[in-house]
């Protein structure tokens, strides 16, 4: 066993006393932060325009601070932008982390002094963790890559800001740096096909052990890896390949295409990372649901999924969440978020401990007909669905088709198969069979005949790439849209199929 190794295996044990805390102290943990972060907010211009000062409840809290997005704050992270001090927390950010935001253009969230340790030593705690529960220590000898965007960091004002891939990059420590790919340089490439092709020029030769990304940037790394090679299997270029590490999306999907392109079973790792805060990791292997982080300076609030597209705001603390519920997340935290609503619908499956799965965007969910239609409940009855007709997908959206020429409105399936099912109709009917199991709005519309059953459409290889390298978004952090209320990417997809049948 390596130096390295040996440490892991003791700092692994050390840390576990921490994460062992979390089952009976979780709630005194969060009391404490949100007395912590009032009292550290009132100094600032946010906690002034909001009587922090007067506010000695929970209750009191929420009625003075309403939920807000990104746009609702804009005007104050715009001055903290500027270079003012004291705005949303005390001092000025030490980064801002840029995001490209759907609805309020692109994003720069601020990291403070304070939250930056949250960032930075989060993955090491699930990689902790991981270790002390599998024993596994032999990737830590090995080669690491996590394909990210560039590094590189712009000035605002005297404050860095990049994307939060990059200003992490910044922080690796020098015992893991020098097993670190790819080189900076490579990282710096912003023409995702060029990176692509220099990352695998950089690894294919390399003993890579950890690999970590977002499943679909990943799955198109191994398939190049495989044309450059000549292998048959990603294992047989790596063989001591031994962890993936992903986040951001459902991995299932996923599932059984990485499975072939690797060649063999090896352990996975999730985690629940945002530019807004690190919330949670896989602690059981295998095992349903996330652990939540609840002492790293977050403050935890929740509101039922759906009473929020009702229009109510009323939020709930961790203490009173319940299992089998999908919530809304709000944070407030150390990096001066209050009562902000970052988009993502969880579910928890534990509240001893807390644990809890992603199962969509407050945003990407499909009520055009009224059906409340989620991302869990669509990629559930797609796994189920591909299973009993052997089809693999690579990537899919969603979208309303309200003038449908050839009957009534419907949902609109857009797919771009890795392996085509038996048979299209038999797929089809299997997925809205499914889909009116697990969602009743959709199974009173379909059965009341107020819409058709869904629609599929198959899509060329490569169409989904070609898409988000149309919209500059083909690589790193970011994600296609699987749910849509309006037609934005369906209609970019409609015309890839006109052009095929022009051919």
């Amino acid at each position: 066993m390596s130096v390295l190794s040996f440490s892991a295996k003791l700092a692994a044990s050390l840390y576990k006393k921490r994460i062992n805390s979390w089952n009976d102290k979780a709630k005194d943990m969060q009391e404490r932060i949100f007395r912590q972060l009032l009292k550290k907010g009132r100094k600032t211009s946010f906690g002034k325009d909001h009587s922090f000062g007067r506010i000695n409840s929970y209750q009191q809290f929420k009625d003075n601070v309403p939920v807000r997005d990104y746009e609702a704050l804009r005007h104050y992270i715009g001055r903290a932008r500027l270079g003012e001090s004291d705005v949303l927390w005390p001092g000025r950010p030490v980064y801002f982390a840029m995001t490209s935001g759907t609805t309020s253009g692109g994003k720069h969230i601020p990291i403070t002094k304070d939250s930056l340790p949250n960032h930075l030593h989060s993955t090491r705690l699930a990689l902790l963790n991981y270790i002390d529960v599998t024993g596994n220590t032999g990737f830590l000898d090995g080669k690491y890559i996590f394909l990210s965007g560039s590094p590189e960091l712009g000035d605002e004002n005297g404050i860095y800001s990049g994307r939060l891939s990059g200003i992490v990059n910044h922080h690796v420590p020098g015992y893991l740096k020098r097993n670190q790919l790819p080189s900076w340089e490579t990282n710096c490439i912003r023409d995702w096909q060029k990176k692509l092709d220099a990352i695998v020029e950089e690894t294919i030769d390399q003993n890579m052990s950890l690999i970590s990304g977002i499943p679909p940037w990943v799955e198109m790394y191994f398939e190049r890896l495989l044309e450059h090679s000549e292998k048959s299997a990603i294992l047989d270029i790596f063989p001591k390949f031994s962890i993936f590490i992903y986040g951001g999306v459902n991995f299932k999907p996923y599932e059984q295409k990485f499975r072939n392109l690797i060649g063999g079973e090896i352990d996975t790792l999730e985690l629940f990372p945002a530019s807004e805060g690190f919330f949670a990791f896989q602690d059981i292997f295998p095992g349903e649901g996330l652990l939540l982080i609840p002492d790293s300076g977050i403050f935890y609030e929740f509101i039922p999924l759906g009473e929020f597209h009702e229009g109510s705001r009323e939020r709930i603390p961790l203490a009173d969440v319940k299992t089998d519920v999908n919530y809304v997340m709000i944070l407030n935290s150390n990096a001066g978020l209050w009562a902000y609503n970052i988009g993502d619908t969880v579910r928890f499956t534990s509240t001893d401990p807390y644990r809890l799965v992603v199962t969509g965007r407050v945003s990407q969910y499909l009520s055009a007909f009224g059906e409340h239609v989620i991302a869990e409940e669509i990629e559930a009855s797609l796994e189920e669905a591909c299973r009993k007709t052997g089809a693999r997908i690579n990537e899919f959206t969603i979208a309303p088709l309200v003038d449908n020429p050839d009957g009534k409105s419907c949902h609109e399936w857009f797919i771009e198969f890795t392996a085509a099912p038996h048979s299209l109709e038999e797929l089809r009917q299997e997925l809205d069979m499914q889909l009116r199991k697990r969602n009743h709005y959709y199974d009173d519309l379909v059965g009341g005949n107020i819409i058709q059953p869904l629609i599929i459409k198959v899509m060329p290889e490569n169409s989904f790439s070609r898409y988000m390298k149309s919209i500059g978004k083909l690589g790193g952090q970011n994600k296609v849209p699987h749910l849509k209320n309006d037609r934005d990417v369906a209609d970019v997809l409609v015309t890839y199929l006109e052009e095929e049948g022009e051919e």
